[in-house]
């Protein structure tokens, strides 16, 4: 008790102002009226604070005395509804769409009403020539009778077997109207192609059709370049379509990785097909020539060049195709190698004679290398199993497929689709078995190479010289050789 009491005492000097026992009374200075009301919120002080600012408002509202009219505008009959719908028809948007206001011009001195207005003695019409749309039907659509439209679609038929390609454009003038209300052809005139001109004029004895030739610039074009920050942006800035870019791309990947293997320093060579007509315009064609010098590896110069009825880019350097590896036929990794092995389900050992890859069932499998499908179908405890044939006596095989999508003795591409993954045969689960053959007999697939090998020889690969010299020619300022009108030239 003693020790309470002097502690009470030791806080009562503490606070002088206080009294010693219980709390001290509330005075009206105690009050804060002015409250955050974001504090405490539906406390006793946070409505003392909302009382306070209703009442300070409605003090405000009684003293302003605020007066509720409309505000003053312009008289309602300043402008007319019939004189508002003129101004609106005269603003310069709506005169696309034709006048509506349906008003007519006052006869004055200078303006006399007509009791009928003059026939134009002629038209002059401008229509394209649309996808899946014929002649006929688009001089039809112009004003021209059935019969005349008939006549002049017979005309450019007999006169240009190829057709007319959709989006060509044609001028057409139509004489004066006859008394059924039909208009004659006067004129019909368009591009046949960037060479060419068209004409079907009327004549005393009928429609006439002339051409008139205009002279076309056949040389190729070449670009060149530095590879920079990126090999097809690089190809586009220098002007290079994206058909073109795409192009040289895939002809150099069957060289080299054109991801990996390129580098800013590295230079692009290469050569399209263009055609420019005199009066301006041009016409890209394919692309003739690719090629890249590398500064931290070898060069790869390519021609495209027909060969057995095969187009193929060819090395330029020695006529032949270059060295490369096949393509993995299935993206999964190896889950069994070549040689011998505890076979799963015979349980003893025995010679593996190619790789697994570890894929889900239903993966689609892929050709390694361009080759010739020699079987297709059902082979023992390979199940489903494709085969293809090589050049230089190397071969393929892809077992235990779930559904093949080629058929013997089709022709297949590297990279080209022949089946998916599956469990056929003698199999444990879904995986692929992919065998390589040199000459007949099983090869490890992890070392296979082809080896470059002469597709030309004799005249077919002076005939391909002769050409590699004319596209070599080009902007270099030398004289090319003339062109070579043979068979097999690109």
């Amino acid at each position: 008790m003693r020790g309470d009491w002097r502690n009470r005492g030791a806080f009562a000097l503490a606070r002088p102002h206080a009294p010693p026992f219980g709390r001290r009374r509330k005075r009206w200075r105690d009050i804060d009226l002015v409250v955050d009301l974001a504090e405490e919120p539906l406390s006793r002080r946070w409505w003392r604070g909302a009382a306070t600012l209703s009442l300070l408002c409605a003090t405000v509202a009684a003293i302003a005395r605020p007066v509720f009219e409309p505000l003053p505008a312009l008289p309602v009959d300043q402008v007319s509804s019939s004189v508002a719908v003129e101004y609106r028809e005269l603003a310069v948007a709506p005169l696309e769409h034709g006048f509506g206001a349906g008003g007519r011009m006052a006869a004055n001195s200078l303006v006399e009403p007509l009791a009928q207005a003059p026939d134009r003695p002629s038209i002059e019409l401008f229509a394209r020539l649309g996808s899946g749309d014929n002649v006929a039907a688009l001089l039809s659509r112009s004003g021209v009778s059935y019969a005349e439209a008939g006549a002049a679609a017979r005309t450019f038929a007999d006169a240009l077997p190829g057709g007319i390609a959709p989006g060509t454009s044609f001028a057409i003038k139509l004489g004066r109207r006859s008394p059924s209300g039909v208009r004659p052809i006067e004129r019909i005139a368009f591009r046949a192609g960037l060479d060419l001109n068209v004409a079907l004029t009327a004549g005393s004895d009928g429609l006439r059709l002339s051409t008139s030739r205009i002279a076309v610039d056949n040389s190729p074009l070449r670009v060149r370049g530095r590879v920079g920050d990126g090999l097809y942006w690089a190809l586009r800035a220098s002007g290079v379509s994206p058909q073109a870019a795409g192009e040289y791309l895939r002809a150099l990947a069957t060289q080299i990785d054109v991801g990996g293997q390129v580098g800013p320093d590295d230079r692009f060579d290469l050569i399209i097909a263009n055609r420019r007509a005199s009066t301006g315009e041009s016409r890209e064609g394919p692309l003739l020539y690719a090629a890249i010098d590398r500064a931290g590896g070898l060069p790869v110069r390519l021609m495209k060049w027909t060969i057995g009825g095969r187009t193929d880019w060819i090395d330029a350097n020695g006529a032949g195709r270059q060295v490369a590896t096949m393509a993995w036929p299935v993206s999964a990794p190896i889950t069994s190698g070549f040689g011998i092995r505890f076979h799963p389900i015979l349980h003893f050992a025995r010679m593996h004679r190619g790789i697994d890859f570890g894929a889900h069932y239903g993966a689609p499998i892929v050709a390694a290398a361009d080759g010739q499908v020699v079987r297709a179908g059902w082979v023992g405890g390979y199940g489903q199993q494709v085969r293809l044939a090589h050049s230089a006596g190397m071969g393929s095989s892809y077992s235990h497929m779930s559904r093949i999508i080629v058929a013997p003795g089709s022709f297949v591409h590297q990279g080209q689709l022949i089946g998916y993954v599956g469990t056929s045969g003698l199999s444990t689960g879904a995986h692929l078995h992919y065998e390589v053959y040199r000459n007949g007999a099983a090869v490890n697939p992890l070392g296979v190479r082809f080896a470059s090998q002469s597709l030309l020889a004799g005249e077919e690969l002076a005939r391909f010289r002769s050409r590699l010299a004319q596209l070599m020619a080009i902007g270099t300022g030398a004289a090319a050789p003339k062109d070579d009108k043979r068979p097999g030239r690109a």
